[in-house]
């Protein structure tokens, strides 16, 4: 699994999850020892990780637990594909773990599972990025401490772009046309992953709308996200996209052993496609969807978050500050040194020299150009509710305001039940 494989598909099965809780209520941590007692000095602290797929990151992340001296730091690293049902489960537990990675979600503020970190990011919060402070913000408190920032975009071949004579598509429509000219008897021209999920919010974006507004109001259900679930429709029904490659979007496979021409991937996995393809490799980001439209990135990422229900609040709120606030060199290393990802501190990210040039240059600079965040209030219900949309008028043939409007019944019950 990629870094930020789970970014998007594994919040999926958050709702899943959270309708199975009370069954899965017995469900143990991962792994046999919980690391509640043992050796070291001080409180025994577990935290949960998901499998990142770049190698030497388990090990890192176990490396910096152990250089803490203050607890005993034991690390589940959860290589099951639905990381959340896991997680989920576990925190109706005895075994739930004290610190675990996750999204900006804001149903965990209003429950009371997540603590309050203010006082913790507060003295360094200007050196954060602004947005993925405001993504961890409601009513004014900082919950969570955002630990990697992941730009996705598309990642394409030049080489096949000059031989087919095609340019960098600018708009939705002459990404389908791309496709078409790219696709031959062997390689297809386009992937977006398995279930399309990952380009929903960027079609969204890139039809100069999105999820919500400032008031928390929906903002999806335009004239130019209905057009452009049409032309998903038509790219969808074309014969030019990759459907059911052996590994989903967030994977460099599909581009790197010559099944499609361009693939809509993360940041985290540049190093891998640069492995494979060396310098016939370009990024763009998703298109606009309509003329009235911008070009959009979106910027998926961890964080490390406190069960405020655990034993040991305080002192996982200690390691929190030691490693992800006052270790920059571990942040630079977790962030740099195993696929690029952009650190979240501006301090760290301006130093850190593996993105300064070339196409990891390039990534960050899509990212502060386009990049949009996640909402803390767009819960797994919305997203689940557009992957519906998606299901009914791309993959099958259903009418895109008819489905946009049984998808607006669904989020207004989630935002009443959330912000009255």
């Amino acid at each position: 699994m990629s870094a930020l494989s789970n970014s998007n598909w594994d919040r999926r099965s958050v709702l899943r999850a959270a309708m199975g809780l009370a069954a899965a209520g017995g469900l143990a941590a991962c792994g046999g020892n919980t690391g509640r007692s043992g050796g070291g000095s001080g409180d025994a602290l577990v935290q949960y990780f998901h499998a990142y797929g770049e190698a030497g990151t388990e090990q890192a992340i176990k490396k910096y637990a152990k250089a803490y001296g203050e607890a005993n730091v034991t690390t589940q690293w959860i290589t099951s594909a639905d990381f959340e049902s896991k997680l989920f489960a576990t925190l109706l537990t005895d075994n739930a773990p004290d610190l675990f990675e996750f999204h900006p979600q804001i149903q965990m503020v209003k429950s009371g599972q997540v603590a309050d970190l203010t006082d913790i990011v507060e003295p360094v919060k200007d050196d954060f990025n602004p947005a993925d402070i405001t993504s961890h913000t409601v009513d004014g408190k900082i919950y969570g401490v955002r630990m990697i920032d992941d730009p996705q975009f598309f990642f394409y071949r030049p080489s096949l772009f000059e031989k087919a004579g095609v340019e960098v598509p600018q708009t939705l429509d002459e990404l389908i046309e791309t496709a078409a000219k790219l696709t031959t008897s062997k390689v297809k021209g386009l992937y977006l992953g398995n279930d399309l999920h990952a380009v929903i919010s960027p079609m969204i974006w890139s039809a100069g709308a999105d999820t919500l507004d400032e008031k928390n109001e929906i903002a999806y259900h335009t004239d130019g996200v209905i057009e452009g679930l049409k032309k998903m429709r038509k790219l969808f029904t074309s014969g030019d996209l990759l459907l059911d490659a052996p590994t989903d979007y967030w994977d460099p496979s599909a581009l790197n052993q010559g099944l499609c021409a361009m693939q809509f991937c993360g940041m985290w996995a540049m190093p891998q496609f640069q492995q494979t393809l060396g310098d016939d490799l370009g990024v763009f980001p998703f298109p606009k969807t309509v003329d009235s439209g911008k070009q959009s990135v979106y910027n998926g990422g961890w964080s490390m978050f406190v069960n405020a229900k655990g034993k040991n609040v305080d002192a996982a709120k200690e390691f929190v500050k030691w490693l992800w606030i006052d270790q920059k060199k571990y942040q630079e290393e977790w962030a740099t040194a195993f696929g690029f990802h952009i650190p979240p501190r501006t301090s760290i990210a301006e130093s850190a020299t593996k993105l300064k040039s070339g196409l990891p240059a390039e990534g960050v600079k899509l990212f502060n150009e386009f990049g949009h965040f996640d909402n803390i209030g767009w819960t797994q219900a919305m997203i689940t509710a557009l992957e519906d949309v998606f299901a009914d008028s791309v993959r099958k043939d259903g009418d895109p305001e008819a489905s946009l409007d049984k998808a607006d019944k669904a989020i207004n019950r989630e935002l009443k039940k959330l912000f009255g």
